[in-house]
């Protein structure tokens, strides 16, 4: 019988990982989703929950990306149009 380790996200206890160091990554993705959405419905209350919560899961997935057009790099978000054109 072998032994596995696995980690688990705290925040996500379905997600299993291999590595302790990407079940982190994950659970600070998640915790920065948590705080883009609650500053997302303070600054635009038309919003519902499932809405600013899809839309801070998509921008914290891709911090990367928005970090790089926040230091006035806008033609970063061209790899957002890439991305959406890979998936239709």
């Amino acid at each position: 019988m072998a032994v596995e380790i696995v980690y688990r996200s705290s925040r996500d206890p379905e997600q299993l990982f291999m590595d302790k160091a990407e079940a982190d990554r994950h659970d600070k993705m998640l915790e920065l989703a948590e705080a883009l959405g609650e500053v997302l419905l303070k600054a635009v209350p038309s919003l519902s929950e499932q809405q600013a919560e899809e839309a801070s899961l998509f921008m914290a997935r891709r911090r990367d990306i928005f970090a790089k057009a926040f230091k006035n790099n806008a033609d970063a978000l061209a790899a957002l149009d890439e991305e959406a054109s890979q998936k239709s």
